[in-house]
């Protein structure tokens, strides 16, 4: 159940908390003062569209914040494959709101918007001011069956989904498959030669890595070979420029000085010495060169083979892993449209298959609307006529559909007449706007044992109605509110007296600055809230004492029940 509410800087709500109660709550307050700013708070909270002007102005945010206890151990599972656990029964779910966004959290995590909605959906169920206008539609009067029966419906729609969507495969593959002669051929060609340049290059799976690291060894050994041939070109080569050549002449010319001046000589000893360590070097150079020498041809071989490779991985596939998968699915396909009736053959099977499936979980579901079909209008016949529809003829019929959808081959239709002797007609074309307003009460009663969801809001289900209907409506409510938390705002003193907890939200006026506030108002409070409802402008004994019995006679009847 729904257990507090807080909300801060929206529209005339400065900031407002109130702490619900299980059973009826009653929303009351005069023309104007808010109402419809509090339930439009709770959607947000719940998800709801959000647009920057709901925020009061001057404020830099707001925030709305739900708390909820949760006991019911279908909605914590329910919660539970969300990963969403509640904290000692609790989850909090809450959104703050900003200039040109909004962050959703359940128990202070923040989550994505949709995953907010998805969990206020086994929480709490609003009934807006218009919500009625659904039962215009015969898909939601099959929800609606469904739901009724929902303990067997629930597996075998899952079956019709399931069956539905693999049918729906297989038909798309099959019509796929039907094209022309020409269009095959032309694709049997085009496969034919992608193959066949895959399986000539001969790939081996890893070769292009184990090349790719020979050919950048190969390709530093030939940059460092020309390296050193260009060192001993100038070091140890022939030529009369070379260092060696020059060198030797040097030690030529100084050999006659160094035998008459001993400080000559020893500069002789040095050159020589220099001498040796070039050749020691140039003999080194010519080492390196050995080890590194290698085949032109081999080289550019591998180059060759490395270009084919990276050209196909840019046709078929980043790896030759890829590119033999690429390969292998071609040639599977190329089989097809060799043998392409027997490809054809084996999908029509398929289909027929499929469509059997389908056949047999939608007949199964459409047996199980109809067992329930008329279960659920009797009970909403007899709920119909608790409030105040006294002559009602109610059926729901399930009739076939020309073709399948994933929520089977029926189509179901409420029919119904208010006055004796008429014809049944779809609700639709019979119901005014106040009338669905009932029904759809009617219809959230009947469900009301088989609905998990602990908390209802009601937001003026009380349009268009007054008198003897309007005391139906609140003993429905009522009734209501003995198997769930009901949240109703309304205008009318009949239900208002059926509350188990009774709030007052107020406008008021201060420092020129208008404010929307809410609190739990005592039964003494809730008596002069009543005659103020009856009695309008001005509240007379008479109303005053009109509004005690209202009440009085509100708590025997609950208590009755």
């Amino acid at each position: 159940m729904l257990q507090s509410l807080h909300v801060k800087n929206l529209a005339l709500i400065d900031e407002a908390e109130v702490e619900l109660k299980d059973g009826l709550n009653i929303l009351t307050g005069e023309t104007g003062a808010g109402k419809s700013i509090l339930l439009g708070s709770v959607q947000l909270a719940l998800g709801g569209k959000y647009t920057a002007d709901l925020l009061r102005a001057g404020a830099d945010y707001g925030l709305v914040e739900l708390e909820f206890f949760v006991k019911n151990p279908q909605i914590i599972e329910k919660l539970r494959k969300m990963d969403i656990e509640p904290e000692d029964g609790m989850i909090v779910l809450s959104r703050k709101l900003m200039d040109q966004r909004s962050v959703s959290r359940i128990n202070g995590e923040m989550v994505p918007l949709g995953r907010l909605k998805a969990a206020a959906e086994i929480l709490i169920d609003i009934h807006g001011q218009h919500e009625h206008q659904s039962l215009l539609y015969k898909k939601k009067h099959m929800e609606i069956l469904d739901a009724y029966a929902k303990e067997e419906t629930l597996p075998v729609k899952e079956k019709v989904k399931e069956a539905y969507r693999a049918a729906r495969e297989a038909k798309q593959k099959l019509d796929e498959a039907i094209s022309g002669e020409a269009e095959r051929k032309k694709e049997a060609d085009f496969l034919a030669f992608e193959v066949e340049e895959i399986r000539d290059a001969g790939l081996i799976p890893g070769e292009d890595e184990e090349l790719e690291e020979r050919y950048q060894k190969m390709r530093k050994s030939r940059k460092i070979m020309e390296s050193l041939m260009e060192t001993y070109h100038y070091t140890g080569g022939y030529e009369a420029s070379s260092i060696s050549e020059l060198l030797s002449q040097a030690i030529h010319a100084m050999y006659e000085a160094a035998e008459y001046d001993g400080e000559t000589k020893e500069l002789y000893g040095l050159l020589v010495e220099i001498e040796s360590l070039l050749n020691d070097f140039n003999r080194e150079i010519s080492n390196c060169q050995e080890k590194l020498r290698f085949s032109e041809e081999e080289f550019y071989e591998m180059e060759n083979r490395l270009n084919t490779i990276n050209r196909l991985k840019s046709k078929y596939g980043n790896t030759i892993g890829e590119i033999l998968d690429y390969a292998a699915q071609k040639e599977e396909r190329l089989l097809i449209l060799s043998d392409y009736d027997a490809y054809l053959a084996r999908l029509e099977k398929e289909f027929s298959e499929a469509q059997k499936t389908l056949r047999k979980y939608a007949d199964r579901l459409t047996d199980i609307r109809k067992r329930y079909a008329e279960g659920l209008a009797g009970t909403l016949r007899e709920g119909i006529r608790d409030l105040n529809f006294l002559n009602v003829d109610f059926t729901v019929e399930v009739r076939p559909l020309s073709d399948f959808t994933e929520n089977g081959a029926d189509e179901v239709e409420f029919m119904i007449s208010l006055n004796p002797g008429e014809k049944k007609k779809p609700l639709g074309a019979v119901a005014s706007g106040g009338e669905l307003s009932r029904i759809m009460l009617a219809v959230k009663a009947a469900l009301a044992d088989k609905d998990e969801v602990e908390t209802l809001i009601f937001d003026e289900i009380d349009t268009g109605i007054s008198g003897r209907t309007a005391q139906k409506v609140s003993e429905k409510m009522a009734l209501l509110g003995k198997r769930h938390q009901v949240i109703c705002i309304t205008h009318l003193a009949q239900i208002a007296a059926m509350a188990d907890a009774h709030y007052l939200i107020e406008k008021t006026v201060e420092n020129q600055k208008t404010t929307t506030q809410i609190r739990r108002i005592s039964d003494k409070e809730a008596i002069a809230e009543l005659a103020r409802i009856l009695g309008g402008a001005k509240i007379t004994d008479a109303v005053y004492e009109t509004a005690q019995e209202m009440k009085e006679l509100a708590v025997k009847m609950k208590k009755s029940e």
